[in-house]
């Protein structure tokens, strides 16, 4: 038993690992590749060569996070084979089509747009090149769509049904997999993370220039561009967090009740602004009488969940207790098991009556693999205090961005030392709130890797722990030495600069 709780542990802690990695540069491209796209247009409607060489330089700086990217990327698909083969045949059907999908939009429309974006410069029209680097752009944020598609599906499992006779899910509805609110959130809340952390990489780097008093006409253009689309994507980001806390009540409330401490349900919950858990019972601080049940029901009375009410069931509002969902679990289990003995033995029979007991039970079939109803609680602490700070990042953007857009109205933001200074830690916090959301998503849905269905446990591959151990340590060499040489290339191009002169930047 030691032994499989270290392989899923060290499994979990490789595909986090990878995960933290690649989330280091997928966002900068999703979000980039669009303001790169603007600054291409207006080069191509004013011809400017200014707005070229504006172009060119950031256009560097997308192509080498672009390309790491895409390598971390690539190991990060291969380790559902690796590491969660048992997952991987459970849902082969389902998560296979948008993997599928997404690695045809990332290896033939974005990649071949994006070549002729990079090197397309006097070797193609004009009208070609920019219209590339909106491909690229669009390509890049559909080829996102679909892998975050995937992840909705395991949080919210729905447009498929279990063929016991192949033990797998297979897929009846491939609109409800894509459309449903889940996906819809997901992806909206996630691309415009991305924007808005895209929008603070260029405030960050034309605030240093403009300390170093460099290139001040070339910095001004990209903040002024970088903050008016980072505006709107924080606003966006703040919107679809409240749409997705609302779908995460109706579809996680266990996830809810970790983001927010709540072990005691209660109707008229309150929201915890600031504060602190406690072990078995609510969070302490600061809160917003109500507003809890109200971001979670629509309603300011309406009844909010905690851990113990879903854990020990609540009748009055109708949840079963955790024990009844665990022994409705383990009799899909067993029904499945006789299923395909009498699959065996050709007995159809018995297959109509157990596969009957095995689809009344189905919704609770994960729970069968518990052997503790407390197994079904995620990390509390580390749930609450990364989704509340990355909230609090959120506020002070939006607040942030306002402020800088008003210095720049009143052309005092250049002189305006301290917001220079704060946009350049901007891209710091940016990257901190992206992180904190997915481990918000998806250590708050623990220990599931599909939500009631399939938990961690029963995903893992027949792995030596060894192993794991042993390429955990391999790709956090790699991917730590592919950031670095990231930094490093970067760093060049930035102390080099846009090839303007000073004057003319």
């Amino acid at each position: 038993m030691h032994d499989i709780v270290s392989l899923v542990d060290w499994s979990r802690a490789q595909f986090a690992l990878t995960a933290l990695y690649h989330w280091i540069f997928v966002p900068l491209t999703l979000g980039f590749s669009f303001i790169v796209a603007f600054m291409h247009t207006m080069y191509y409607k004013t011809g400017d060569e200014k707005w070229k060489e504006t172009t060119k330089f950031w256009m560097k700086l997308f192509a080498v996070n672009f390309a790491i990217g895409v390598a971390t990327g690539i190991i990060l698909e291969f380790q559902f084979g690796t590491n969660w083969s048992n997952y991987s045949w459970f849902v082969g059907d389902i998560f296979g089509a948008p993997l599928a999908i997404e690695g045809i939009f990332a290896f033939f429309m974005e990649s071949t747009f994006f070549a002729v974006m990079i090197f397309g410069w006097g070797r193609v029209s004009k009208k070609f090149h920019v219209l590339s680097s909106w491909f690229t752009a669009i390509g890049t944020n559909l080829s996102a769509i679909w892998i975050l598609i995937a992840n909705a599906w395991m949080q919210d499992p729905t447009g498929t049904v279990f063929n016991p006779e192949t033990a797998r899910n297979e897929m009846v509805s491939f609109s409800n997999i894509v459309f449903s609110e889940t996906s819809v959130n997901k992806f909206l809340h996630t691309i415009f993370q991305a924007y808005l952390l895209a929008s603070f990489f260029v405030i960050a780097i034309a605030a240093w220039y403009i300390i170093k008093n460099r290139h001040i006409l070339f910095a001004k253009r990209s903040i002024l561009i970088a903050t008016i689309f980072g505006l709107f994507a924080s606003v966006m980001v703040a919107f679809t967090g409240d749409t997705s806390a609302y779908n995460v009540a109706k579809k996680q409330p266990m996830k809810l009740a970790a983001m927010e401490g709540l072990y005691n349900g209660q109707v008229g919950t309150p929201l915890v602004l600031v504060g602190l858990t406690q072990d078995n019972d609510d969070a302490i601080g600061i809160k917003i009488p109500g507003m809890l049940s109200y971001l979670a029901t629509r309603s300011f009375d309406g009844f909010v969940p905690g851990v113990n009410d879903i854990l020990n069931g609540n009748e009055t509002q109708g949840i079963p207790p955790m024990d009844t969902r665990i022994a409705s679990g383990k009799k899909a289990i067993e029904a499945f098991r006789n299923f395909k003995d009498a699959h065996k033995k050709g007995d159809a029979t018995e297959m109509e009556i157990q596969k009957k007991i095995l689809m009344d039970n189905y919704s609770n079939f994960g729970y069968g693999f518990f052997k503790d109803k407390k197994e079904a609680v995620p990390s509390i602490g580390i749930t609450f205090h990364s989704f509340h700070l990355m909230v609090a990042i959120g506020f002070y953007f939006i607040a942030f961005l306002l402020w800088i857009l008003y210095l720049q109205w009143k052309d005092k933001y250049v002189s305006n030392k301290f917001a220079l200074k704060l946009s350049l830690i901007g891209i710091i916090l940016a990257y901190i709130a992206t992180e904190l959301g997915w481990i918000v998503a998806e250590m708050g849905r623990q220990p599931w890797t599909i939500q009631d269905i399939l938990p961690v446990s029963a995903s893992v591959s027949q792995l030596s722990t060894g192993s794991v151990q042993t390429t955990f340590f391999m790709f956090l060499v790699v991917f730590t030495a592919l950031l670095i040489a990231e930094i490093g290339i970067m760093a060049k191009i930035i102390k080099k600069g846009p090839n303007l002169t000073e004057k003319e930047g």
